[in-house]
């Protein structure tokens, strides 16, 4: 059999593939909440990184690509092994002995993945696409006014004066929104639990785990996963409980004193 063939129709294939995939999306969630936490510093930030990406084009959409690509193949082979797995334990498939051995992040791992799954559907269409939770966007939000030059390790994200979109604004209206918030945090705690065992897992599979630093490594990954978890919980909830507002100057700021937007945003 090829080696294409002994990934996807092999069981240490998909776990394989499980593992590749699951490196990726793990890399790209940390990623995500370091851009996510500059919602707290000066709008600069948060909207110079965005307009960097954007400005991206092509490239930005073959980074969504191979992230869909890479949701599509974990979410494939795990529903693969499931089946796999299910039809070798037969009529037995709910010993409790194995139920019993199994840890609590484990057995949640499948109903986590399908939360989380639609809740990446959910975000989306409504910070990327802007279709979704948009009862607070019925005033359209200006475009920003870089007030410096937005840099990141040498490289300029945005320049003074570039207009660019208020993505800080946006991300501030959303989370005034106690539904969307609570959504928001509840559906990143599933995730964090999802980590908790699928990072532990992705190390045993590709053989960097062995008797020798297990426990140590259990305790580094559930280490991550309440730094990720607190990370995520801060955003929406300094927000809704009103402990972090928004820069003066900026849409977020008018729209939330009951000032109405008719002109770009420009901080003083």
């Amino acid at each position: 059999m090829s080696l294409i063939g002994n990934l996807f129709f092999s069981s240490i294939g998909r776990k394989f593939i499980m593992a590749i995939t699951g490196l990726v999306l793990v890399g790209f969630v940390f990623g995500h909440l370091v851009g996510n936490l500059q919602i707290f510093l000066p709008p600069d930030h948060i909207n110079g990184y965005a307009h960097f990406l954007q400005d991206l084009g092509p490239a930005l959409w073959l980074v969504r690509i191979v992230l869909l690509v890479c949701v599509a193949l974990h979410i494939w082979a795990a529903v693969a092994l499931t089946l796999e797995s299910k039809a070798a334990r037969g009529p037995n498939q709910y010993g409790v002995h194995k139920w019993l051995h199994a840890t609590w992040a484990s057995r949640a791992m499948r109903w986590t993945g399908v939360i989380v799954f639609f809740f990446i559907l959910y975000h989306l269409a409504h910070f990327t696409l802007g279709v979704a939770g948009q009862e607070t966007f019925k005033t359209q939000l200006p475009e920003w006014t870089m007030q410096h030059d937005a840099k990141e390790l040498g490289i300029t994200l945005a320049k003074k004066g570039e207009v660019v979109h208020d993505v800080y604004s946006m991300v501030f209206l959303g989370f005034q929104n106690p539904v969307v918030s609570l959504f928001y945090i509840i559906a990143t705690t599933l995730l964090s639990i999802h980590l908790l065992h699928g990072v532990e897992s992705l190390f045993q599979t590709i053989g960097w785990r062995n008797g020798s630093w297990s426990a140590f490594l259990r305790k580094v990954v559930t280490g991550l996963c309440i730094l990720y978890f607190l990370g995520n919980l801060v955003i929406p909830g300094a927000i809704l409980a009103g402990i972090a507002k928004p820069a003066e100057g900026t849409a977020a700021a008018k729209i939330t004193a009951g000032t109405p937007v008719t002109a770009p945003a420009a901080h003083n």
